[in-house]
């Protein structure tokens, strides 16, 4: 439990660096002014939640080709914690967006795609709900997931396939593109603490699905007994 205890302590020391890098070391964007200061944690919050679906993903189509249990609760964690992270982005991008476009919200490409993502994970998490019996349930959710996951390139492209409300990319955006240096050196740190911070609660969360189905396997033993 110590070893755990020092790793959280870490990771959070390592997410409260980059929030302080985000506002006291990355110069202020001469256009939106201090509110632009929330890209760093909006953009990386989306990459790290892509991430983790895309863990959910390789996830559902091993358990599928496998079927063993470890991939279930591999693809379960890594989904909620990637829903965690697209509600971060859903929230923080309208705060970002009404300063800026002077609206919360458009149904542009790329804003659509999101909700429709976050609403897919929604859907996932809640069909497993539905469903008692173990080996369905993550059969049925797994194939939901892969399916879920053909929206993440929709997400990822939208910017680069149609004109949108939102900003056009600044990282892999292609020639004009690109952040000042402090700038993307802040970005990409707090990437990587948002990185550290997903597969943290991602090993976590699976530590806690484990249990939990042991628990089902004793509790379905004691029923037959």
């Amino acid at each position: 439990m110590w070893k755990r205890g020092i790793i959280g302590a870490a990771v959070i020391a390592l997410v409260g660096a980059a929030a302080y890098a985000s506002f006291f070391i990355a110069p202020t964007e001469r256009t939106m002014g201090t509110i632009q200061r929330i890209f760093y944690f909006h953009a990386a919050s989306a990459w790290a939640g892509m991430t983790a679906f895309s863990v959910c993903f390789v996830a559902n189509l091993l358990y599928v080709w496998r079927r063993q249990t470890k991939w279930d609760a591999l693809g379960v964690s890594a989904a909620e914690v990637g829903l965690a992270f697209i509600t971060i982005v859903l929230i923080t991008g309208p705060i970002w967006a009404k300063p800026v476009w002077g609206i919360y919200w458009t149904w542009d490409a790329r804003l659509t795609s999101t909700f429709v993502l976050w609403l897919l994970y929604i859907s996932y998490l809640l069909l497993r709900t539905l469903i008692e019996e173990p080996d369905r349930r993550a059969l049925l959710s797994a194939l939901f997931g892969i399916f879920a996951f053909l929206d993440v390139p929709l997400v990822f492209g939208a910017i680069r396939w149609w004109r949108t409300q939102h900003p056009a990319p600044v990282i892999m955006g292609g020639p004009g593109s690109g952040l000042e240096p402090t700038m993307r050196a802040v970005f990409f740190f707090s990437v990587l603490a948002l990185h550290t911070l997903m597969a943290f609660l991602i090993v976590e969360r699976y530590g806690l699905e484990k249990l939990r189905t042991e628990l089902d396997v004793v509790r379905r033993e004691a029923e037959v007994v």
